[in-house]
């Protein structure tokens, strides 16, 4: 679904150099990643993006730099925190190199990834936008910008285990990382509100939520029973504790709790002592459009997002949500949905219980749902705000 025009490329840059340790193309961060390179390839605009791997052909492979035959990958079995690390690192110092050739004139990366791209682009005067998956790394709380305790051991540890220790991304390595990016590129109101929280100006913060695509992810038909759907990773973190908890507690007659996702071992427990009749487990689904489409709400409790892409995803299958402020901007409580505290389970069975008897307004929400996704939070939608912010960064030159 394509209602933007085609954009106006006065004010961009001529060359975008892109990094991210993702491979362009795939699931998840990976397709965010390639909506994000169709943007400057749409304007004309990119000139290279170095990534980790490459999944995808509309973008020609010429503007791809992969690093799937890096040397990097004989660190592998050092653990997959130290070789997450490790890629990192590689991808900056492969960036960092291909930025002091003079060619490109915005530098573009993801936080965590870019910390020796980032000098080089400060040195060389290159504009540049870091993004932020999550929040800031300090979650909102006030911390010192000196090493902490736990820091410090991890520093001075010696040998092979300092060795590995010195190939994480440190939390002092992306404080720097948001010192030298000229924007910082958020998801969510919460998101910024932990930047603005750590101090850092709102002027240097850009709002650019995710998008979806409506053309895939549409509406069906609401069953005849009432279907509660979650639909991510099984972890504490996306509150899928609490609303196990809360879904025993209701014991709702003609309804069904889907858990769409993998299982986490910190789940497990939660999962035997509230396993019943209504509580259905579908594991990691490749198609999770064809599940929206058969539910009546989505459920998705998370205590810490960036922005949640399921979020976007549901509501374009016109489907009303329970969610979280943690979560996103995607659901407007009583608009589109409704919005608990995290963590409240009391909270939550209220919300559930609220559209069990109501199946009038779960319609009039998800027909809210549907049409505030089809205006405002298309790929389309997307990709304009991001050439909206690479103009910002060309005017901080």
């Amino acid at each position: 679904m394509s209602s933007l025009p085609s954009p106006n490329l006065a004010g961009l840059p001529r060359h975008l150099l892109f990094s991210i340790c993702a491979r362009i193309g795939g699931s998840g961060l990976d397709s965010d990643s390639f909506e994000c390179l169709k943007a400057s390839y749409g304007a004309g605009i990119l000139g290279l993006a170095v990534a980790y791997d490459n999944r995808q052909s509309v973008i020609p492979a010429k503007y791809i730099h992969s690093l799937r035959w890096h040397p990097v990958r004989l660190l592998s079995g050092l653990g997959s925190k130290y070789y997450y690390g490790a890629k990192k690192h590689a991808l900056a110092k492969v960036a960092a190199k291909k930025l002091s050739s003079g060619k490109y004139d915005l530098f573009h990366s993801w936080a965590g990834d870019c910390l020796e791209t980032l000098r080089v682009s400060k040195a060389m005067g290159i504009p540049s936008l870091l993004e932020i998956p999550t929040w800031h790394r300090n979650k909102g709380v006030l911390k010192p910008d000196r090493l902490t305790k736990s820091e410090r051991v991890l520093a001075q540890t010696k040998g092979f285990e300092g060795f590995r220790n010195r190939l994480l991304v440190t939390r002092q390595m992306q404080l720097e990382e948001y010192e030298l990016a000229d924007i910082i590129l958020v998801l969510s109101s919460k998101a910024e509100e932990t930047f603005l929280t750590a101090g850092v100006p709102k002027e240097k913060l850009f709002s650019l939520p995710r998008g979806t695509d409506p053309n895939r992810f549409t509406p069906g038909s609401f069953p005849s029973i009432f279907r509660a759907v979650f639909t991510g990773a099984l972890i504490k973190r996306k509150g899928v504790h609490t609303l196990l908890e809360a879904w025993d507690k209701l014991k709702l007659k003609n309804a069904e709790l889907v858990l769409v996702g993998a299982v986490h071992e910190e789940i497990k427990p939660y999962l035997e002592r509230f396993a019943g009749p209504s509580l259905r487990l579908t594991g990691y689904v490749k198609k999770p459009e064809d599940l929206l489409r058969q539910s009546t709400v989505h459920i998705f409790p998370s205590t810490c997002e960036g922005s949640a892409k399921v979020t976007y995803d549901a509501a374009a299958c016109g489907l009303p949500q329970i969610s979280t402020h943690e979560a996103g901007d995607v659901v407007v409580d009583g608009l589109n949905g409704l919005v608990v505290p995290c963590n409240d389970v009391d909270s939550l069975a209220k919300a559930i219980q609220h559209l069990y008897d109501n199946p009038s307004l779960v319609t009039q929400m998800g027909a809210a749902a549907r049409q505030r996704i089809v205006e405002n939070f298309t790929w389309d939608h997307y990709r304009a705000r991001l050439l909206d912010a690479y103009r910002l960064a060309m005017q901080r030159v």
